[in-house]
């Protein structure tokens, strides 16, 4: 693709966290293609103070798969929120010279646009995407621009909830963890938003976590950047938190039920990130506890958090490695 300047640029991708996160890397992808364009990416109000952490972008506030309101002319807008039609059709709306997006028959705008693969990783989804629509892409650019501290003391961030039951692994489980950690002299931070906090208020008091580490309703998205940052370990089951210590390079256990770590998971190559499935799927939106979720046990997650702690050093030195290159190249 042409490098235009002064182009004008939409980014549809209005969605939860662990989505924006996923597609970092197409965004800087877009950044980079476009050096000079104005960039605005259509996201939920809440999330806009994570873009300065990911690139030189403007936020657009926008619900899922509602009109957009903007000013003047439009000449590209990036599909990186659907396959079509409805995501299409928002964006086609502003009447831009392009549109990038994977083809739908219904919309003749994204004919000639690559093809949906449904068994495809989140975050290579929208690098295809846009690499073959001549705007290369890498995967790998996740990380967050946040200093992260280079040791493994911090605190364990225990992130019990997710948007559907069948994803959020049994609260007295991720007790028998937390005392665990707490036995072992570790101090623990509970998040959740602010529907969650009277559960997780509940299951501090059972296990004695201080209600001042009780922090489930009383962070933006932005102090839950500082606050994972700050973490020693991060556990949590498929949702926005782990996609955070993974832009942030925070070791993880990340429990999977009803969707495969092959889609939603944590890069494979880091061994300071561990992804829990048993290999069945499921409805990710389900009203019940998936079953694989609940053949997850205690002990298995115990084990696995002593296993990417012992990977602590990988993780420290690729950390320093990343935080020794100059911030252009890692933008």
């Amino acid at each position: 693709m042409a490098r235009h300047g002064g182009a004008r640029i939409v980014v549809l991708r209005a969605l939860g966290l662990g989505d924006l996160l996923t597609a970092v890397p197409a965004l800087r992808a877009i950044r980079d293609a476009f050096p000079s364009a104005a960039i605005a990416v259509a996201t939920p109000a809440p999330l806009a103070p994570l873009l300065p952490l990911v690139g030189a972008f403007a936020a657009m506030p926008a619900r899922p798969l509602r009109s957009l309101e903007i000013d003047g002319p439009v000449d590209v807008a990036v599909n990186l929120h659907g396959c079509g039609p409805q995501s299409h059709r928002v964006l086609t709306a502003l009447r831009p010279d392009r549109l990038i997006g994977f083809a739908h028959a219904d919309v003749p705008a994204s004919a000639g646009g690559p093809q949906w693969r449904e068994d495809e990783h989140e975050v290579h989804r929208w690098c295809r995407l846009l690499t073959e629509s001549a705007v290369p892409a890498d995967p790998s650019r996740l990380d967050l621009r946040v200093p992260v501290p280079a040791t493994d003391d911090g605190p364990t961030v225990v992130h019990l909830g997710a948007a559907a039951p069948a994803r959020r692994w049994p609260v007295a489980r991720f007790g028998s963890v937390i005392a665990d950690e707490l036995a072992g002299g570790r101090r623990v931070l509970l998040t959740g938003d602010r529907s969650e906090r009277a559960g997780v208020l509940a299951l501090a008091h059972a296990v004695k976590v201080p209600t001042g580490d009780v922090l489930a309703g009383r962070t933006t998205v932005r102090e839950l950047v500082d606050v994972v940052a700050s973490a020693g370990l991060v556990l949590s089951g498929d949702t926005g938190v782990a996609h955070l210590a993974t832009a942030l390079r925070v070791p993880s256990v990340v429990l999977f039920g009803p969707t495969p770590p092959a889609r939603w998971g944590p890069p494979p190559d880091r061994p300071w990130h561990r992804a829990l499935w048993v290999g069945t799927t499921g409805d990710p939106h389900g009203t019940t506890l998936d079953p694989g979720l609940a053949a997850i046990g205690v002990d298995e997650v115990l084990e696995a958090m002593a296993a990417v702690r012992a990977a602590s050093a990988y993780r420290r030195t690729s950390l320093q490695n990343v935080m020794a290159t100059p911030s252009a190249a890692r933008a």
